[in-house]
C-alpha cells in the first residue's frame, strides 16, 4: 500500500507525524518503507536521528535516483539512527523494519523529465514487494514532487496498487482554505490528477485530512488562563468545524487529529512510550493520536467512498 503526503502549506507537521505514523506501524510488525519526497528540503533523517542523513545524504539519494538514474539508497533506522527508540526495533518482539529512503544533501526541487515517472512506478512497484507500508513525505503545495507521483500512479502498471492521500493542515481557518484549495482547485490535486488519467471521483474518495497542533480544551487545561478566553477558543473552534464541514473536510473525511505538543513542536522526534510513561515529556493524547491515525491506514470501512 502507498501512503501519499502532503500539505498546501510548511509548517504543518507533516513529515514529524508521518515520521511517527511509521513508528506506529513498525510496532506493529510491518514492513516500512519512509520515502523522502520532500525535495526542496529532504530533513525527514533528521526526525529519525539519522546523523548522515539529517539533511539528505551525500550520494545515492533520491534525487540521484531519477536525475543520474543511481540506485536509491536504503538506511535501515535500527542500524543507523542515534535514536533509542528506533535502534531498539529489532528487540521488541513482533515488530518489523523502517526504512528510510533519502533524498540528496543540497538536492532542490528538479523538473520531471519524460523517463521520470516510469523510474518512480518501478521505485513503488519494487518497494510494494519488499515492504507492507510505503509512505511518500511530499514537498508541500503544488510540486514537482506531486506532478510526479501523480503521473506515476496514473500508469498501467500501478494500477492494481492501492494509494491512499493524506493532506495535513493545522487547525486555523487560513490553513483549512489553503488545504482545500489545494485538493478542489482548479490546479489543485484532483484536477491535476484527472489531468494525467486519474478517475477524478476514484482519487477524490482515497484523500483524507489529518489536523495538526489541535489544542483539546478538554486535555489542555493549562494553556487557558481566563474564562473569557476558554469561551473564546470553544466558539472559534466549533467555526472551524463548520468551516471544515462546508469545504468537504469534516469528520467523515477526518483521518486524525494531532495535538498540539510541546515535545513534538520543539524536538520534532519520533516519541515512543517512555516519553510518556517514563520521562513524562510527551502526552499521552499525542502518542493515542499517532496510534489512530495508523490505524486508520488500513481500514477499508474508513477508505469506502463517499
Amino acid at each position: 500500500m502507498l501512503i501519499f503526503a502532503t500539505s498546501d502549506k510548511g509548517g504543518t507537521g507533516r513529515s514529524v507525524t508521518c515520521c511517527n505514523m511509521a513508528y506506529r506501524r513498525a510496532l506493529q510488525g510491518e514492513q516500512v518503507a519512509y520515502l523522502d519526497f520532500d525535495f526542496g528540503s529532504p530533513t525527514a533523517g533528521a526526525i529519525f536521528d539519522i546523523p548522515k542523513a539529517e539533511r539528505g545524504v551525500d550520494a545515492c539519494g533520491l534525487h540521484s535516483f531519477f536525475t543520474k538514474h543511481t540506485e536509491a539508497q536504503q538506511l535501515d533506522t535500527a542500524l543507523h539512527s542515534d535514536s533509542d527508540t528506533l535502534r531498539d526495533l529489532p528487540r521488541i518482539s513482533g515488530a518489523g523494519r523502517l526504512v528510510l529512503l533519502p533524498g540528496d544533501k543540497d538536492g532542490g526541487e528538479f523538473a520531471i523529465s519524460a523517463d521520470m515517472p516510469q523510474r518512480c512506478a518501478q521505485l513503488f512497484l519494487k518497494l510494494d514487494r519488499e515492504f507492507d507500508l510505503v509512505i511518500v513525505d511530499l514537498s508541500s503545495g503544488r510540486s514537482y514532487a506531486v506532478d510526479l507521483v501523480l503521473e506515476a500512479t496514473a500508469r498501467p502498471e500501478l494500477a492494481a496498487m492501492t494509494s491512499r492521500w493524506l493532506v495535513f493542515h493545522r487547525w486555523t481557518k487560513q490553513h483549512i482554505l489553503a488545504a482545500h484549495g489545494l485538493v478542489f482547485g482548479a490546479k489543485g490535486l484532483l484536477a491535476a490528477g484527472e489531468r494525467r488519467g486519474h478517475e477524478r471521483q476514484k482519487l477524490n474518495n482515497s484523500v483524507r485530512y489529518v489536523r495538526t497542533a489541535v489544542v483539546d480544551l478538554g486535555v489542555d487545561q493549562e494553556s487557558v488562563t481566563r474564562a473569557s478566553q476558554g469561551a473564546w477558543l470553544r466558539t472559534y473552534d466549533q467555526k472551524l468545524r463548520e468551516q471544515a464541514d462546508k469545504l468537504r473536510m469534516g469528520r467523515a473525511r477526518l483521518a486524525g487529529a494531532i495535538p498540539y505538543d510541546p515535545m513534538l513542536q520543539w524536538s520534532e522526534q519520533v516519541i515512543d512510550d517512555s516519553d510518556v510513561r517514563g520521562l513524562k515529556v510527551a502526552n499521552p493524547a499525542t502518542v493515542q493520536a499517532f496510534e489512530d491515525l495508523a490505524a486508520k491506514l488500513s481500514d477499508e470501512r474508513f477508505w469506502e467512498g463517499l
